[in-house]
């Protein structure tokens, strides 16, 4: 297939789903593309490599012509349904099927876009099925199709089933490029969830958070299950790993205290105190040894779950989408979702003042976090952690602060209104390990 240069860049750089909106792009080619059906129209994908100004460059799929989304997430269904390997010029795309999922058996009818998604295209089928097309392409097993692959043939229940995938593999890269899941039907965004319940009935949501901190558990526990797989297998960290982790949040710390303003009043609680959170952190990082280093979820929140019938559903095991494949793929703490989930309960208090205008009930973000830990310590896997509770707390709280730091630059940045949430939650941080000390 013959592609004009600008046309080819002017196609993607209108797209949602392109990542690269502050370049200037200098070059534009195609570097292999797939015939998927012959008639008219002929429908195909493509490999499509975007060179910047500035020398760096990304490969993204386009589906063509990209206003026929639903009939090419059709034809992609079909050629998984029948493991078929279709040849390019210079590689190949091969489809593959999950041996005995259902939903690869039924017609697919309805078709819709799941329009909020941005670095991604979506298509849900019928409400059952939901097939995902990964736009920018990275060398490499993707970390969702890896992760959810590994939990399916571990029976792990609370995901969205994998069906298949599809996959390109020739001289310009290997990436996964695309996968199939059972479609959620009916299911309920836990943010949103937490927000609705947080304000009408508060008691029900700490139940329903027990239950996740169940989950976490048992998802922590089976992907630590499997000794033989160099990619899953759990690892004991080396002194100099525990010590990356340390210097990466000290970095991370001084650069956005560094500009921080005494004059602000949303930042005025922890202005001008960064060598002291830089000495809780050297503090909280003497927890000695850091337990078992596993596959995480990578970016967990409660807004990657989802409450369905009676129980919980993880999604988006892509990880964090502004770290590299190889990153996500990293082995980690599983107290780093912990934490990640913490944070978000206390994102979810104070959003619902912010955005409802209702005011949480007193202590109910530190009932949350005690309602999650429990569950989830009562079910994850003991040798996963630090040995010994303080260990253990010593370690989250590292976690904890590393994100809270995190937020507190992205809102700075992107959400003036919200620098208070991450501000509290140093705030108390620098309290709790003083008064642990």
């Amino acid at each position: 297939m013959s592609f004009d240069e600008q046309s080819l860049i002017d196609g993607i750089v209108q797209q949602r789903w392109y990542g690269g909106k502050s370049r200037d792009v200098s070059h534009a080619q195609v570097l292999d593309s797939v015939v998927l059906r012959a008639a008219d129209p002929q429908f195909a994908l493509a490999l499509a490599e975007l060179r910047y100004d500035t020398g760096a460059h990304d490969i993204y799929q386009l589906l063509v012509p990209e206003e026929e989304t639903f009939g090419l997430a059709r034809e992609l269904v079909s050629a998984m349904r029948s493991g078929l390997t279709l040849q390019g010029s210079e590689g190949s795309v091969e489809f593959r099927p999950v041996p005995g999922f259902a939903g690869l058996g039924r017609e697919l009818n309805d078709a819709r876009d799941v329009g909020a998604e941005q670095s991604n295209t979506s298509v849900v089928f019928d409400d059952e099925l939901v097939l995902k097309v990964f736009r920018r392409l990275e060398p490499g097993l993707n970390p969702e199709l890896e992760m959810l692959r590994f939990l399916t043939e571990h029976g792990f229940p609370n995901i969205a089933a994998l069906g298949g995938w599809y996959a390109y593999a020739g001289g310009p890269l290997s990436a996964t490029l695309g996968i199939l899941q059972e479609y959620v039907r009916g299911g309920l965004d836990g943010w949103e969830l937490a927000l609705d319940e947080l304000a009408e009935e508060p008691e029900r949501f700490l139940t329903r958070l027990g239950r996740l901190g169940e989950v976490t558990g048992e998802m922590h526990t089976v992907l630590a299950s499997e000794p033989n797989d160099p990619a899953f297998c759990p690892e004991s960290p080396s002194v100099e790993a525990l010590g990356l982790l340390t210097a990466t949040v000290d970095e991370e710390i001084a650069r956005v205290f560094v500009s921080l303003s005494d004059d602000e009043e949303a930042v005025s609680p922890i202005a001008g105190r960064g060598e002291e959170v830089r000495d809780q952190l050297r503090q909280l990082s003497h927890a000695g040894a850091a337990g078992q280093f596993i596959r995480t979820h990578g970016d967990y929140h409660l807004g990657q779950t989802m409450w369905a019938g009676d129980d919980w559903v993880i999604l988006d095991f892509e990880g964090e989408p502004a770290r590299s494949l190889p990153e996500r793929r990293r082995k980690r703490s599983a107290l780093r979702d912990v934490a990640g989930m913490l944070r978000s309960f206390a994102y979810a208090a104070s959003a619902l003042s912010l955005l409802r205008d209702v005011e949480p009930p007193d202590g109910w973000e530190e009932q949350a976090r005690a309602r999650f830990l429990e569950g989830y310590f009562e079910t994850v896997d003991p040798a996963l952690l630090p040995a010994g509770s303080a260990a253990t707390d010593r370690l989250l709280s590292v976690f904890e602060l590393e994100k809270a730091v995190y937020e507190l630059q992205y809102e700075l940045d992107n959400r003036p209104d919200w620098v208070g949430i991450p501000v509290r939650g140093i705030q108390r941080l620098i309290e709790e390990t003083s008064t642990r000390a």
